[in-house]
């Protein structure tokens, strides 16, 4: 019988942690079933990563910077590189699967022993398709790497659980969505703001599911859940899924967001800001088309004013009005600029602040 691969004892330790980070999450008697889910899971991304770099003889280890021919060590072992690094050199590029994985290392670094179960359910609730695309992020490179035999498809089955198959299930869950404390809100929304529609729009880096009860005869050869990938249907069942979540409930990431955050800016702040980030003149009316052009929050007098983009905007369900992200103004001075930015975004041309103006902006600030 021949050796096992030196390799083989990560794999196996990697499929474990990634195992446990499923029934963790899955265990309604757990108190901190998520936080479990994400410590686990980014254990067993770090062993899948050194298992593979393992492999393809690739040196993971730190070297001292005053003395490149010694290594760092820690407690007399070498110092290996941590999955945040691990994660850069196998996805070079940023993509959704990267973006996906580094989501969940710096969300481990905010949770880890620090909130109760009740902000538990709440992280489950809002970060629900986050963790299942993390998940199936890993059984698909589990497999390309080292082949289906080590596939989790046969230890991980789907949930038996009610959720949004009930109202009062789905109200429950909206609930704890808007119930997230006001640091890791902030921390999901700077992140998101950081990431191209393209990658946030990806089922690698969110998967959203929507289920659908199908009354047909038992087929002894069919499975009783199945999953169909949206670019493997024709274009006549695209058309008829988009109506269905048109017509529907669709599972977005908020729907009812209202919180009072105390790291959330009035427009007056937000126009001080802005203004005093750019060399050009920058006013409450430049605010209110920014807003709207930008689509992050509903018209006055909507009969949704909850309905607003959360990486740049809150409402405050109390007090009736908007809170606005620190994101949103880094979006605003990005857009803004530059001359070309400005005609761009606003079809005019800017005005160069005068000297007094930057003073101004400059006390305000």
């Amino acid at each position: 019988m021949p050796r096992p691969k030196r390799y083989w004892p990560m794999i196996e330790a990697s499929r474990s942690e990634a195992c446990l980070a499923a029934r963790l999450c899955n265990d309604p008697s757990e108190a901190r079933a998520f936080e479990g889910f994400v410590v686990h899971m980014h254990l067993a991304y770090l062993y899948l990563l050194h298992a593979i770099f393992t492999r393809d003889g690739v040196d993971f280890r730190y070297w001292r910077r005053d003395r490149p021919n010694r290594l760092e060590k820690i407690d007399g072992e070498p110092k290996r590189w941590e999955l945040a690094r691990y994660v850069v050199e196998r996805w070079p590029s940023v993509d959704p699967v990267r973006s996906n994985i580094e989501f969940f290392v710096g969300l481990r670094n905010k949770i880890e022993h620090r909130y109760a179960s009740q902000s538990q359910l709440s992280l489950q609730a809002a970060l629900g398709g986050l963790a299942q695309a993390h998940l199936l992020n890993y059984e698909e490179e589990l497999v390309a790497q080292f082949g289906q035999e080590v596939t989790l498809a046969t230890k991980l089955r789907f949930p038996v659980f009610i959720g949004t198959f009930t109202d009062s299930g789905e109200a429950t869950l909206l609930r704890l969505r808007s119930a997230l404390p006001a640091p890791l809100r902030t921390f999901i929304s700077e992140y998101h703001s950081g990431l191209s529609d393209e990658i946030t729009s990806d089922r690698r880096y969110e998967l959203r599911l929507r289920l659908v009860n199908e009354l047909v005869a038992r087929d002894p050869d069919a499975l009783a859940l199945q999953f169909t990938r949206f670019d493997d249907l024709t274009e006549e069942q695209k058309d008829a899924v988009e109506a269905l979540g048109r017509k529907g409930l669709v599972i977005i990431r908020e729907q009812r967001r209202g919180v009072v955050n105390p790291e959330l800016m009035k427009p007056n702040r937000v126009i001080s800001a802005v203004a005093a980030a750019l060399p050009f003149v920058f006013h409450r009316g430049h605010f209110i088309r920014s807003w709207q052009k930008l689509g992050v929050r509903p018209t006055v007098g909507s009969i949704h004013p909850e309905r607003t983009d959360e990486r740049y905007c809150l409402y405050d369900e109390m007090h009736g009005d908007y809170g606005y992200t620190k994101a949103f103004v880094n979006k605003l001075t990005k857009l803004l600029a530059t001359d070309e930015g400005w005609r761009e975004f606003f079809g005019e041309d800017p005005r160069v602040k005068e000297s007094s103006e930057v003073l101004e902006d400059l006390a305000a600030g």
